[in-house]
């Protein structure tokens, strides 16, 4: 592989990428959502609606123990001797909010995929491709760094972004720092990249089968259907999301992206992908 080659292919694509709207706009907007938007309701939001009802806090400490009573004993500990409001900004966004930060890196990856791949058909740049120096397997690596790395990029971004949020926000409720906790930094370092690949190795078999953007986007949104399951679980109290859950589950997934990295690597090429002809 001609490494040269791959840099130039990827930061060819981060161009492309920058110029649509529709590929760029999730990295922005879903950031402000999860990491400011939402810790804002639940830090600021929740204590100011506590003290003006005095009810409402009774009736979410009643809430409180029901829920203990359904909670694996590792995460009751964790909440153990914490008061309402520290209950439920825990729970909440460092516990019921953890999956959802997965969708950031299998968004943003398989967007950026399906812009880079199947872009190639609406843009009709295939002829460029098509003569260049840039073999088959070049090609398809530059690509998929174009998209992995902002990916992680982004999620990483927000993870330290949503930490600086809970840890400034939440100071009046909790009184200290506290945030990560221990499950979040095994998610984002094994998880979030298992994820990413994930989002961007299915947008490369997906675009092998459509001809636009939009299809190949909407598609790949089938992917956040095990996050939000995860989320379920979580708050169910079926499932908790710790380390060896985080461990098992990401083992699965780069497992299961080795398996598509094989078959995109079978599949992939210029003339079967992008349905062209020198």
């Amino acid at each position: 592989m001609n490494w040269r080659i791959i840099r130039a292919i990827a930061w060819k694509d981060l161009q492309e990428v920058r110029q649509n709207r529709m590929a760029w706009s999730p990295m922005l907007i879903l950031p402000i959502i999860f990491c400011i938007i939402i810790p804002g309701i639940v830090l600021v939001g929740g204590p100011s609606l506590m003290a003006s009802d005095p009810n409402a806090g009774t009736d979410m400490m009643d809430d409180m123990q029901m829920l203990m009573g359904i909670l694996p004993p590792d995460l009751a500990a964790q909440i153990q001797g914490m008061n309402g409001a520290q209950v439920v900004a825990y729970f909440v966004l460092a516990l019921m909010f953890a999956p959802m930060f997965l969708i950031m890196p299998l968004m943003t990856s398989s967007v950026i995929g399906a812009e880079s791949f199947v872009g190639e058909k609406e843009r009709k740049t295939i002829e460029a491709l098509l003569y260049t120096p840039a073999s088959d397997r070049d090609l398809f690596f530059g690509k998929l760094l174009a998209a992995v790395v902002p990916a992680l990029l982004v999620a990483w971004g927000s993870f330290l972004l949503y930490t600086l949020v809970l840890n400034t926000l939440g100071w009046p409720i909790m009184g200290r720092i506290w945030f990560p906790t221990p499950a979040w930094l095994p998610m984002m370092l094994w998880l979030a990249p298992a994820f990413a690949l994930l989002g961007l190795l299915a947008s490369i078999l997906i675009s092998s089968r459509v001809n636009s953007f939009m299809e190949a986007y909407q598609l790949t949104g089938i992917l956040v259907i095990p996050v939000v399951l995860l989320m379920v679980g979580q708050v169910s109290g079926l499932l908790y999301v710790g380390p060896s859950l985080i461990f098992g589950l990401g083992l699965v997934v780069w497992l299961v992206n080795l398996g598509l990295l094989a078959l995109a690597l079978r599949v992939f090429s210029r003339k079967a992908l992008f349905g062209a002809s020198p």
